[in-house]
């Protein structure tokens, strides 16, 4: 199997189980979506989209699982009859399976995607965790989800975090901090950072960390690349405003013969 050598790859021990975060290269979009954009809709030229995401389907060896996200917290549980080319679009922001071959995926320009691995491979999940769903629960609805179907304890998982807005780029209003039930007046100097008036700089990676613990998972890693600072690397809503989406997928490998 043979990624786009600028993806990014979780540096976890998951025998069984593979996964990967697209960046904004290896695809035929022109600008202002060059080039890897995996999502329609969004003023793309849709044969280079659909082109894309032939290429990328080559590269996985399995066809990802697309969600309609739309900031919430629901999860959904795929098995192989989702696997379906040209099939509906399954509304939620998370999804795990733990049935071989079948790829759980979500697609970001900002937002933070959260990848899950059970212990020996027996259960995968994807989250999209932008600043909404994270304080709605959709991390601890996805841990649920994935040990209630994989028989395991949270402590057992292992989390990985994408490329997403970083601390020095998400300019948040006091709805944010109040979502998180931070203090305006006294935010958490490690989570939120005075920025100017009415406005502070959030730590999205750092949020989802402290959801993740909370909810029992100790095993994480990733979290450390900006959307925002690296513009030849990632596509950045907040940046760009018109661009493209990267996709983070993962899935169990079949059995070999």
């Amino acid at each position: 199997m043979t990624f786009h050598p600028d993806w990014l790859v979780p540096a976890w021990h998951a025998p069984g189980t593979s996964a990967v975060m697209t960046t904004r290269l290896g695809g035929t979009s022109a600008t202002p979506f060059d080039s890897l954009n995996l999502r329609n809709g969004l003023g793309d030229d849709p044969q280079a989209v659909a082109a894309n995401l032939a290429s990328l389907e080559q590269a996985l060896g399995v066809t990802p699982v697309w969600l309609n996200q739309v900031h919430g917290h629901q999860v959904l549980r795929l098995t192989s009859r989702d696997v379906l080319p040209g099939g509906p679009v399954l509304v939620a922001d998370a999804s795990i399976t733990i049935d071989p071959g079948v790829a759980c995926a979500v697609q970001v320009a900002d937002c933070l995607p959260v990848l899950f691995t059970a212990p020996g491979g027996c259960g995968v999940g994807a989250a999209h965790a932008g600043w909404r769903g994270l304080s709605g629960g959709v991390l601890e609805a996805t841990v649920e989800a994935l040990c209630d179907a994989a028989h395991c304890e949270p402590a057992q998982l292992q989390a990985w975090l994408g490329a997403c807005i970083g601390p020095r780029q998400f300019e948040v209003g006091a709805d944010v901090l109040e979502a998180f039930g931070a203090s305006t007046v006294a935010p958490d100097p490690g989570r939120f950072v005075a920025h100017r008036e009415g406005k502070w700089l959030a730590n999205l990676p750092g949020l989802a960390r402290d959801r993740l613990r909370a909810a029992g998972v100790s095993q994480l890693s990733g979290g450390e690349w900006c959307t925002v600072e690296a513009p030849s690397r990632f596509f950045s809503f907040r940046r760009d405003r018109i661009t493209g989406r990267m996709a983070a997928v993962i899935w169990r490998e079949m059995a070999r013969a």
